[in-house]
């Protein structure tokens, strides 16, 4: 007997994986791909689920910047609810807001990278 996927009965895992999925992809240079993983997600509420793990790890990381860089990624992270409360029952355009928020997400990480490449 195989053990049943972890994911087909967690939106919540499945929504982990698919924002895993998508920001490998962009690491990657791989817009077009990207889109392609998101583009099989038809139901606004399993798009909801990788918005929510990509904003948890976006607000996370956020909290490793240094002051200023951490109060302007607050300020984009409100700009992208906004986008997402517009975006509410648009699959099309929920898949615009989670390829932003992977985007932010990414350039946190190379903000980061950079902070900690500044001595002292």
């Amino acid at each position: 007997m195989t053990s049943p996927d972890p994911t087909a009965a967690d939106p919540t895992a499945l929504g982990r994986e698919r924002a895993d999925r998508v920001l490998a992809r962009l690491e990657a240079g791989d817009g077009p791909g990207a889109d392609a993983v998101l583009a099989g997600v038809d139901e606004v509420r399993d798009l909801v689920y990788v918005g929510a793990a990509l904003t948890s790890r976006a607000r996370s990381e956020s909290r490793a910047l240094p002051p200023a860089q951490r109060a302007q990624a607050n300020t984009r992270q409100t700009n992208l609810g906004t986008v997402r409360d517009a975006a509410r029952d648009d699959p099309a355009a929920m898949r615009v807001w989670l390829r932003r928020s992977a985007e932010e997400l990414l350039l946190l990480r190379a903000q980061k990278a950079a902070a900690d490449r500044i001595p002292g």
